[in-house]
């Protein structure tokens, strides 16, 4: 899309976010006509707006939901689709698109090279993790790469920097998906697809088929067989789909064998790299032992990553052993299965960023004897699956948040002989009562894990917050103990 496309054109921006911010500055500079509209009005965000008011921006703080007047609608991913403004909007006929829509359609094509390819990341769970891990792999295969999109920099930064990357590892929520109609990534990943945001789509079929649009192009692409909705999404929307598991490999996929990770996708080229070692149907990438993470759904993000950055390289140059150093070298980032202190013989395990039963489960299954911190926003997702799965390893559980009574509710009826401590505060001095209860709990050799289910919004900034809150308490109270 040229320069000149939007010259002119009526823009609303729903969010004055980082997102919102960035393509309020890109569209001033195309000459569109931008509204900037937040429901919030307080000093904060009217300094953040005040440079693109002085660029020509207009703005609405304070009145998110009336109607504007406008030719396209670029939304915030968290604003939901029966928003009233957005609602509005569709019905008059409006488009309303997301941020990274918008990046797709803004890829420059310099001559001699075409726009920079996209390795898009998807999932209910492990999309940050895995799209960090092929971000180092393409490093360090060589590319100019970033990790961008829902982790790290705003895509419409990253599609028009000044010095053009070779390719972007792109993690994509379901939300931003949902606002998308054209974007195609060449290479797109479904990761695993279980209860979460159904609030916000309205149903898990609607939520389903927000993940699947990331495989719009059909193509090549890998796709998760451990996960059945993931398969059969894949089967319908692909023409060459190569599936990755935790188990052995089949014939063209990816997998687990004797402790590796193992290609039986790829051939080899004895003119440009080591040959690798055979290994089952195929050949070894990399050695379980030698990754920075543990933990089957780390094993199965790992597994993700490879056969993402694999399936690239059918049409790139893509050196099996980058698979292995960049599998090697990637660490994960904060709040992820994060130890933050052992004291007593009690291991403090951060997994705030374990939003929702599903990723709770995964969390919960790295540790045999747990005291449990959960609760929060649980976003219409059904936590009674995960409390008969896991019931077997609680120590305890201390409950916080807004739906803390409904994992109470699961555990008085899967789990009764667990003690439970309800935390009542709904402020995030609740989180220091929490740690207080988990320690009075907790016995050697237990692990006291963050790991809430659920959303953080209702009593903290972000899952982030939550976790460095946590991490406070739990060195407060260590410091108190010793």
């Amino acid at each position: 899309m040229t320069a000149t496309a939007y010259h002119g054109v009526r823009v609303a921006v729903a969010g004055a976010a980082v997102s919102g911010l960035a393509v309020a500055r890109v569209l001033l500079d195309r000459g569109a006509r931008v509204l900037l509209v937040d429901a919030r009005d307080d000093e904060p965000i009217r300094e953040s707006v005040a440079p693109l008011v002085a660029a020509g921006a207009g703005v609405r703080l304070g009145d998110a939901e009336s109607p504007v007047d406008a030719d396209l609608v670029v939304t915030s991913p968290g604003w939901r689709p029966d928003q009233p403004m957005l609602a509005a909007a569709q019905r008059d006929g409006v488009e309303v698109i997301g941020e990274p829509e918008l990046a797709w359609r803004l890829r420059p094509a310099p001559a001699g090279r075409g726009a920079t390819p996209w390795v898009a990341i998807t999932g209910t769970n492990g999309k940050t993790t895995t799209v960090g891990m092929v971000e180092s792999i393409l490093r360090a295969a060589g590319y100019r790469a970033v990790a961008a999109g829902n982790v790290g920099r705003p895509l419409i930064d990253v599609v028009l920097d000044p010095d053009p990357y070779d390719v972007i590892a792109v993690e994509l929520s379901s939300f931003q998906l949902h606002w998308s109609s054209e974007l195609a990534p060449e290479v797109g990943t479904v990761l695993n697809i279980a209860e979460d945001h159904l609030d916000w789509h309205g149903s898990m079929a609607a939520y389903a088929a927000a993940k699947a649009a990331v495989w719009r192009h059909g193509g090549c692409a890998p796709y998760n067989a451990d996960d059945s909705l993931v398969a059969r999404l894949a089967i319908e929307a692909l023409d060459d789909p190569h599936p990755f598991t935790a188990e052995a490999p089949a014939p063209g996929g990816f997998g687990v064998i004797d402790g590796a990770i193992v290609d039986a996708m790829s051939g080899w080229s004895p003119d440009d790299e080591p040959e690798p070692e055979r290994l089952g149907p195929g050949f070894r990438l990399v050695d379980l032992a030698d990754l920075a993470v543990s933990g089957p759904h780390n094993v199965a993000n790992a597994t993700a990553a490879a056969a993402a950055a694999q399936v690239f390289g059918l049409t790139r140059r893509l050196p099996w052993t980058a698979v292995r150093e960049g599998l090697r070298a990637f660490r994960p980032g904060r709040h992820r299965n994060e130890v933050v202190a052992q004291a007593a013989g009690i291991t403090w395990v951060d997994d705030s960023k374990a939003t929702n039963p599903h990723a709770a489960a995964a969390s919960l299954s790295a540790y045999p004897s747990v005291v449990w911190v959960a609760g929060g926003l649980l976003k219409g997702a059904d936590v009674e699956p995960l409390v008969v799965e896991h019931s077997g390893r609680l120590r305890a559980a201390v409950l916080i948040g807004r739906d803390r009574g409904r994992i109470a509710e699961a555990l008085a009826r899967h789990a009764p002989d667990v003690p439970v401590v309800t935390v009542v505060t709904q402020d995030t001095a609740g989180m220091d009562e929490a740690v207080q209860a988990a320690a009075e709990l907790a016995q050697p050799g237990d692990a006291v894990l963050l790991a809430p289910a659920a959303a953080s919004m209702d009593m903290f900034r972000d899952y982030a917050d939550r976790g460095e809150r946590y991490a406070a308490a739990v060195r407060r109270i260590i410091e108190h103990l010793t």
